[in-house]
């Protein structure tokens, strides 16, 4: 069902809770939290701009990572609201909490098209509930307190019925208030939803990642629609188990191994080609004795080298070949449609990293001369294709990252389903 959008309604003078998704990385720099990619923050600022040509009062709210209902100063969005001031060329005010007399303050003084920044709101734990509860709904309630209409433009964070995302405007519909999607939020349900409902064939798949098991209801949904699924990364080691083939030391999931033999069945029968890789970068595992924060052991590789299908005992496969990354870049050239979610390999060490980037290069020239749709669905892709500089050259980087997933395995995001139907 179609959903409000920014071009529907009239918001001026409006006091607009706006969610969008400035969980941004950061790195310790001096004694101070440094943004390193202001792509989700500049990704708003349409939105943000035409709320505030319209004379808005806009009270931005958002997380950033994981801090549990604590208060992390590493995870503060004040260094975002200095960010965000910069790149809107005017002040941003910023509150030290989401609700509570501070903000109550900060909206006050707020004037036609201001705009006031709320800290962190999972700094509280009734943000992200486990299951509904009377102060789940009481936060909610605080967070809406001022709201006289609501946008959401963080489609990144839609999957989660969140007190932000699914409470405040269930809160602001319940007075008579409008809730649309935001610029991003439009696009967003655009292209990973009405482009790929009838899609220009021929319609080809790339996965990647780790694990099967967060791809296989992709998998089985998007095998009723495309002409071909290439899969990639460590995830395709346990495809390789299911073909009976040996996988030396690869991460891999036994137990997931019956769904892939159920989606290699499904693609026989649907005339579907479901590509796995034929050849390997492969590297000597070494347990170096060390732990990471979560007590998993830390390994390192030595030796890479490509090998041909079979991968030795003390080996693990840690990127598509050469003969693979040809295959796939030749499929991809045929497309006239192109979705794809996840690296092909380890590709934050250079030594692994050609697979996704030959992968990366195909999708662009297959946009960009082929004249096919190029859907990236976030995460770990959209940043290997900035880093390789072709993030301009596809059609759509989707920011959703978990998102992008379940709309694509077909699942109703509570974000987007809470917003006020047309």
């Amino acid at each position: 069902m179609a959903k409000l959008t920014l071009n529907d309604v009239d918001f001026g003078g409006k006091r607009v809770f706006v969610r969008v998704d400035y969980n941004v990385p950061m790195k310790a720099q001096d004694g101070q939290m440094v943004i390193t990619d202001t792509t989700r923050i500049t990704a708003t600022l349409p939105t943000l701009k035409h709320l505030m040509a319209q004379g808005a009062k806009l009270i931005l709210a958002a997380h950033l990572g994981r801090p549990k209902g604590e208060r992390v100063p590493t995870m503060s969005l004040a260094p975002v609201a200095v960010k965000l001031a910069e790149l809107l060329g005017k002040p941003v005010a910023f509150a030290n909490d989401c609700v509570g007399p501070e903000v109550d303050e900060a909206v006050a003084k707020l004037q036609p098209g201001d705009v006031l920044l709320l800290e962190n709101v999972r700094y509280h734990a009734a943000e992200t509930p486990k299951e509904p509860a009377a102060e789940s709904r009481a936060f909610a309630e605080a967070l809406a307190k001022h709201a006289e209409a609501y946008v959401n433009d963080a489609f990144g964070s839609a999957h989660r019925a969140h007190g932000s995302t699914a409470g405040v405007p269930e809160i602001v519909k319940a007075r008579g208030g409008q809730c649309a999607a935001g610029f991003l939020m439009e696009k967003e349900l655009k292209f990973l939803g009405e482009e790929l409902e009838s899609p220009a064939r021929p319609f080809v798949v790339i996965l990647g990642g780790a694990k099967v098991s967060d791809k296989i209801q992709v998998i089985n949904t998007l095998l009723d629609k495309a002409d071909a699924l290439l899969i990639g990364g460590a995830m395709a080691y346990t495809f390789r188990l299911a073909e009976k083939k040996p996988v030396g030391v690869s991460l891999v999931e036994p137990d997931k191994v019956a769904d892939a033999e159920a989606a290699l069945a499904k693609a026989r029968e649907r005339g579907v080609r479901l590509l796995i890789p034929t050849d390997d970068i492969a590297a000597t595992r070494v347990d170096t004795g060390e732990q990471d924060k979560k007590g998993r052991p830390i390994f390192r590789y030595d030796n890479p080298h490509a090998v041909p299908g079979e991968i030795g005992d003390t080996e693990a496969g840690l990127d598509i070949g050469p003969e693979t990354a040809g295959t796939y870049a030749e499929v991809i050239s045929q497309a006239k449609t192109v979705v794809w979610n996840g690296p092909m390999g380890l590709f934050e060490d250079a030594r692994f990293a050609e697979g996704t980037l030959t992968v990366g290069r195909a999708v662009a020239a297959a946009t960009q001369q082929g004249g096919a749709i190029s859907i990236i669905g976030g995460g770990d892709s959209v940043t290997a294709l900035n880093k390789a500089g072709l993030g301009d050259q596809v059609t759509w980087m989707s920011t959703g990252g978990g998102a992008s997933l379940e709309f694509l395995e077909g699942k109703v995001l509570p974000g987007v389903a809470v917003l006020s139907d047309k």
